[in-house]
């Protein structure tokens, strides 16, 4: 083989010989060089096996007439950085720090602190430096996943393992995070210490560490556990105090604490930050919500005289369904679990919920968040061009989201089913206009969209400045949840919207606007939909000028089933 070029250091010749094959060496067909090196040489003059037929003159010839071998060497020299590279990689999966981590993770997945122990041991004997997540695993495999009794004399030494671990890694000069201290403070909590867990919350912020929610848990429960209702308090002060908002959980277990403990007031205030933070309670909340009214403490408690226009003035301010004013009247509670008729009625009493209003301004705010989060998410200038294309065509009565109506009830798309709720609703509608129907680029060009007969819907559509096509890669979730928000319309979906994307909402606002706006559909005896409207009263606890209140539960979902509620209400009124 006889290779003849032009000027070539001895760096590409090593590089040409990557390329060589065998003998014969098909150089020419090889890939690699066709795709590098033709780019790059200025010229080549390769000879093949002269003795038999060569393959020829490859002239890769540029502007320049001499010989280059600097994009060679470079090629030469990335080739040794991607070695060096893999090379460091492998050096860091084979350290021993890395190889600990993941026996550590293993065991952290099968729950088996012995193992973590030994290794832990093994570690130390050797040298190893231990970092954050690996104590931090340590830690939470010596958190119990149950309470522990007197007898588990094994677990409570596992608790102050756990403890000595911790503080070897301040000897260690280990830097903890938030992780660590949660977990120490479950620690605490599980040795049956709150006070301990939440000075260790406490803590976090001398190291400048943000407490999450999960991290006040062990002190809160841990206080409640032991009824000691103040430092609860304590504890739910300073959450606020640092940004972090109780769940339905933790108001539950405040709650219960105050009601065992007979602190009136508080058990007022839990109910009402339950209602403005989870609306429908769950069955345990529920529970104790009606052990609080059937208690003797709450029948003794309340007004029986008050001021008709501080109630009246506390329901116009919080815009309906409460007033703020306290328990009002006295005597026992009379607690059953009812449901409300179609019109907001109580099958019990008979006393008709309210319908909560929504501050425009705060619907206002809630576009803007939408258009941003949605800008984030999805090509800025496809955003842009349906918020301009909606300001032209806007406002709509409606909202329909066409992809979750066309499958709705059906194993194949169904443009026809699309169509007999866009007429209903536009019978309905006080415009007499056509809904917006958001659909997927690939819904409206491909499918049952070839149809002869969609192909006219379609168009009829498109032509009545009704059918708006999201982009391929879109979310069209993100389209027809702006459009239906900044229309302040109807939103016509069965979508229950819980998914991350929706979380990024939030648990304030958007599900008061989806209970106000949303409609449903639900299939009928002939296997059609029907429109189910939103309910026009408010699915939240209330309370009336009365003093009696109303609690929805999870349980029911006024579409298959009615929605549970407790109604609880003076007996003297039933007399």
């Amino acid at each position: 083989m006889l290779f003849r070029v032009g000027s070539l250091s001895s760096k590409t010749s090593l590089l040409l010989s990557f390329f060589r094959k065998s003998s014969t060496a098909q150089f020419v067909q090889s890939k690699r060089f066709d795709s590098l090196l033709w780019r790059r040489y200025t010229s080549v003059t390769i000879l093949i096996n002269p003795q038999k037929q060569a393959y020829g003159t490859i002239s890769m010839a540029r502007k320049a007439s001499h010989y280059s071998t600097t994009s060679a060497e470079a090629l030469v020299q990335s080739s040794t950085n991607s070695g060096t590279r893999m090379s460091k990689k492998k050096a860091r999966r084979e350290a021993p720090e890395m190889i600990l981590r993941v026996k550590l993770d293993l065991c952290s997945k099968d729950g088996n602190l012995t193992e973590a122990l030994c290794l832990y041991n093994e570690a130390r004997a050797n040298g190893v430096q231990l970092n954050v997540h690996h104590y931090n695993v340590l830690l939470y495999l010596c958190c119990p996943n149950r309470d522990l009794s007197k007898e588990d004399e094994g677990n409570l030494t596992m608790l102050d393992r756990g403890f000595e671990i911790f503080k070897q890694m301040g000897i260690d000069k280990v830097e903890p995070n938030e992780a660590t201290f949660t977990n120490l403070s479950r620690l605490a909590a599980a040795k049956e210490d709150p006070r301990l867990a939440f000075d260790l919350v406490k803590q976090m912020t001398e190291h400048g560490i943000v407490p999450k929610l999960r991290s006040y848990g062990p002190a809160l429960f841990g206080f409640c556990k032991k009824g000691m209702a103040d430092e609860a308090y304590e504890v739910d002060f300073h959450m606020r105090d640092n940004g972090v908002l109780p769940e339905e959980t933790e108001l539950t277990a405040l709650l219960r604490v105050s009601s065992e403990f007979k602190k009136e007031g508080k058990v007022y205030e839990m109910i009402h930050r339950l209602r403005t933070t989870v609306r429908q309670v769950s069955e345990e909340t529920a529970a104790t919500i009606t052990d609080w009214f059937k208690s003797k403490i709450a029948s003794e408690i309340g007004e029986e005289k008050w001021d008709m226009e501080k109630v009246r003035k506390g329901f116009l301010e919080g815009g309906g369904g409460w007033h703020g004013q306290g328990w009002l009247g006295k005597g026992d509670w009379r607690v059953v679990r009812t449901t409300m008729d179609e019109s907001g009625v109580c099958r019990s009493c008979g006393e008709k919920l309210v319908c909560i209003d929504i501050d425009p301004k705060e619907t206002e705010k809630f576009a803007e968040l939408l258009a941003t989060l949605a800008s984030q998410k999805e090509a800025r200038t496809n955003f842009a061009k349906f918020q301009e294309w909606l300001q032209r065509q806007g406002p709509f009565d409606a909202v329909v989201d066409g992809a979750n109506l066309g499958l709705a009830n059906k194993h194949t798309f169904s443009f026809s089913q699309i169509a007999r709720v866009v007429n209903e609703l536009r019978q309905i509608s006080p415009s007499k206009k056509l809904p917006l129907i958001i659909l997927h680029q690939g819904r409206v060009s491909g499918g049952p969209a070839q149809n002869p007969n969609n192909k006219r819907l379609l168009e009829s559509w498109k032509k009545g400045g009704s059918l708006y096509a999201t982009p391929q890669g879109s979310n069209d979730d993100w389209y027809w949840l702006y459009a239906a928000v900044s229309c302040k319309c109807l939103l016509v979906t069965n979508d229950e919207m819980r998914d991350h994307l929706f979380n990024l909402l939030g648990n304030n606002f958007f599900p008061r606007w989806k209970e106000k706006h949303q409609a449903r559909l639900k299939p009928s005896g002939d296997g059609l939909l029907t429109l189910h409207m939103p309910p026009p009263y408010s699915h939240v606890i209330q309370e009336s000028k009365q003093g009696n209140w109303h609690i929805p539960t999870v349980t029911g979902d006024d579409l298959e089933t009615p929605r549970q509620w407790i109604c609880a209400t003076r007996t003297r009124l039933h007399e």
